[in-house]
């Protein structure tokens, strides 16, 4: 029987994984808000990595703010995605994709123009083939997490 470590030995053995969170927000026809990140080859949806001791909603909401000027409640929790540590990222990533709800006709989107070239209202179709191949299966996933009410976990495989 192994001796007890105190709690911040403990805590500090941990595993430890980078959280991120992004929004799915549409408009009333169904199209996908997506943006551009300038220093990824893909598109995404808006959101970003949580700060210390930032509560996942709170930091997507926050995000959607910096990234395109939406002051939004966060919905329900939609999609978790795991993935393993790969290339440069030594950590397995948790993702996590929020509803942020169907968007007005005539919202004014305001760009984070240091880290975002563009942004588009994609049909969701479109809107798959712009993301990342590693990360687009959380689209539909998302779609049907808002249509039945009920959250999808994805995991990738290593």
């Amino acid at each position: 029987m192994g001796a007890w470590l105190p709690a911040e030995q403990w805590y500090a053995s941990l595993p430890t994984v980078y959280v991120s969170a992004g929004a799915l927000m549409t408009d009333a026809a169904g199209r996908v808000l997506l943006v551009k990140p300038n220093y990824r080859a893909h598109w995404s949806f808006p959101g970003g990595v949580l700060e210390h001791a930032e509560a996942p909603h709170d930091g997507c909401a926050r995000e959607v703010y910096e990234e395109v000027g939406l002051k939004r409640d966060m919905g329900p929790l939609l999609v978790t995605s795991w993935l393993p540590p790969a290339g440069e990222r030594p950590r397995s990533a948790m993702y996590l994709l929020f509803d942020g709800g169907v968007l007005a006709d005539d919202v004014r989107i305001v760009l984070q123009e240091d880290e975002l070239d563009d942004y588009a209202f994609c049909p969701p179709d479109d809107a798959a083939r712009r993301l990342d191949p590693s990360t687009a299966d959380r689209l539909p996933a998302a779609l049907r997490a808002r249509a039945t009410g009920a959250a999808v976990y994805l995991a990738s495989n290593p």
